[in-house]
């Protein structure tokens, strides 16, 4: 059967990417989108019953972080990977522009009071890491920020970030987060047939806006920030995966792929019932059969 090998789309803590290593149109051992679809049907019916053992033992939060450019597949990712899963253990928050409530306070804080509690599986659709790719291409976003003077003129201020991001994910993790991070790797070619196909489909076209095709004026910067924020930031309890995202068919088997075997690691199991309770669970019974209709 075939297979994909995580190791292959795994960022390991310390290493330099280059994204031009990273071939985004790979479809590992798969040739054809119908070879693919019987494990992602076999995956997402396993992440289905891996979501209610997550949620009774009720020992970790898991934190599922999004990022790459327009049209990349993010929402689409969440819709096909998660369509198993009970939408009541399930939070999917996508991060626009910041509020003016939110640019009053630190750029955490509102990714913050979205994490997911434990038990729950949290969707960030963008996240924290935008400070360091929109904000990095655009600094002029800083201003809003009103940051103490001096602040972003600092020849440390972008390893500063790193270090915020960095400490704050070990902070999660050491409090039972489990944190996993997927860029969506997608090439100029295949960005440029995807604005073009919004615009040629009825109901697509209301998500294409004219700032999608500004941004794209900007495509080497954004590819030099993805690169710095996969290098410094993908930590052995919070690691990036870089998920080729040509293919939406294989960027989402990836995901659930990965997302599975995460879950499947955690060796988690359903509560023990105690001797107490059984009692108690056993005097409910017979008060039941007394009382049947």
């Amino acid at each position: 059967m075939n297979s994909i090998n995580h190791a292959d789309l795994l960022v390991k803590p310390g290493r330099t990417v280059d994204l031009a290593d990273f071939d985004p149109r790979s479809t590992s051992d798969f040739k054809r989108k119908h070879e693919a679809s019987a494990k992602l049907h076999a995956d997402i019916k396993q992440l289905s019953a891996l979501q209610e053992v997550f949620y009774a033992s009720g020992q970790y939060a898991l934190l599922i972080v999004l990022q790459g450019t327009d049209t990349a597949g993010k929402d689409g990712a969440i819709k096909h990977v998660m369509t198993g899963v009970n939408p009541q253990g399930v939070d999917v928050h996508p991060f626009k522009v910041p509020s003016t409530i939110q640019l009053a306070h630190d750029y955490l804080w509102r990714t913050t009071k979205a994490l997911p509690q434990r038990g729950r599986i949290g969707i960030f659709n963008r996240s924290y890491y935008e400070e360091l790719t929109v904000v990095r291409v655009h600094p002029s976003v800083l201003e809003n920020e009103r940051l103490p003077p001096g602040t972003t003129t600092s020849t440390t201020f972008w390893k500063d970030r790193y270090e915020d991001i960095n400490a704050f994910e070990r902070h999660m993790s050491r409090n039972g987060t489990v944190i996993l991070k997927f860029f969506l790797h997608l090439s100029k070619a295949e960005q440029r047939k995807r604005l073009l196909k919004r615009i040629d489909t009825p109901d697509k076209i209301w998500k294409l806006s004219a700032s999608d095709v500004r941004e794209r004026e900007f495509w080497d910067k954004y590819q030099h920030a993805y690169e710095e924020e996969l290098t410094h930031t993908s930590t052995e309890s919070a690691p990036w995966y870089i998920i080729p995202a040509d293919h939406k068919w294989f960027a989402r088997l990836a995901i659930a792929s990965i997302i599975v075997a995460k879950l499947e690691a955690l060796d988690l199991k359903y509560p023990v019932v105690s001797n107490e309770q059984r009692a108690h669970l056993s005097a409910v019974r017979e008060q039941l059969e007394d009382h049947a209709p």
